[in-house]
């Protein structure tokens, strides 16, 4: 098992933070909006460089759509900004008609998803944005691992040409990716190779996947780790690759099983090679107030599940 270690932690929308900085030193098109949540998207740096390239746009997360979207007509590059329960469930109608619909280059970039925002509970855990999001045509969906990949995903969206949705959180994570790597949208990343059971993860969840895979190579067990940081475009390509040597896998997401990465997975198996998949995420429930370990744990989005997730998959494997 490839070792990695980490000697700090950040949280993912502070990498967001760092991306726009930079993106607005670099692009004069870039703009940024939110929907008064400018200190929790982390935007105080470009505010303070850029006023002029600002919008608040107050708790109007439908009108930062549609202003977003007549953004683009004029040349400009705007990132929408605000909690991810926000960006996706209260405005839904806007992105699907004025953003989606005619293919406009609006960023809608989410934090807070998903159970470890903690504390605020239910009514702003969302839990189904990545399914919601991804079913709209022309709409790319992007969901990094840590502080490094958040920042890299932020920059290179800028250059990418469509409706994008960028997905961060709250919590501090372990920063293990490279800090100058090049983000490439659609691709997997094979963080370990192994023969016995392939893992894929998205997001808070690689970590979780790669102390995952420190146990089970422990315990004599191999296994392919892939960061799907990228739910669509899917990188069905790499997870086929991985399959054809392993014969079974795992899932690993903060979302709702229904409509996230591993319904992409299992879509991708029954057309091409049904093999056993195990999947790890939310079943069919609403997250509740506490703090992010807490919530994890509870839920089961935990290193140790994803191990006893790898080891059924292989007893369910086909000799």
């Amino acid at each position: 098992m490839k070792k990695y270690t980490y000697t700090e932690k950040k949280d993912t929308r502070s990498g967001f933070g760092a991306g726009i900085l930079e993106l607005g030193r670099t692009n004069p098109n870039v703009v940024a909006l939110t929907a008064d949540l400018a200190g929790s998207l982390k935007l105080e740096g470009f505010i303070k460089e850029f006023p002029d390239r600002y919008v608040q746009c107050g708790i109007s997360e439908a009108n930062m759509i549609g202003v977003s979207a007549g953004l683009t007509i004029g040349g400009k590059i705007p990132f929408a900004t605000t909690f991810a329960n926000f960006a996706t469930g209260r405005v839904y109608d806007q992105i699907r008609q004025s953003v989606c619909y005619s293919n406009k280059n609006v960023k809608i970039c989410a934090s807070h998803a998903g159970l470890t925002l903690g504390e605020d509970g239910a009514t702003h855990q969302i839990l189904e944005d990545l399914g919601m999001m991804k079913m709209l045509p022309n709409m790319t969906v992007i969901n990094p691992c840590d502080f490094n990949q958040t920042k890299a995903a932020t920059i290179a969206i800028a250059d990418y040409e469509g409706p994008v949705y960028l997905r961060f959180g709250r919590p501090v994570v372990p920063i293990f990716t490279p800090a100058d790597q090049k983000f490439e949208i659609g691709k997997a990343i094979v963080l370990n190779e192994g023969p016995d059971v392939s893992i894929f993860a998205t997001g808070h969840l690689v970590w979780e996947a790669i102390k995952a895979g420190e146990i089970l190579a422990e315990e004599g067990i191999e296994a392919d780790i892939i960061n799907i940081h990228t739910i669509k475009p899917f990188d069905e390509e790499a997870v086929l690759a991985s399959v054809r040597k392993t014969r079974c896998a795992v899932s690993a997401e903060e979302h709702q099983l229904n409509g996230g990465l591993g319904d992409s997975i299992a879509q991708a198996l029954a057309r091409n090679y049904p093999v056993p998949l195990e999947m790890i995420g939310v079943h069919d429930s609403f997250g509740e107030s506490g703090t992010p370990d807490q919530l994890m744990q509870k839920y089961g989005l935990t290193a140790g599940k994803i191990v006893e997730a790898a080891k059924r998959a292989i007893e369910r494997r086909v000799v």
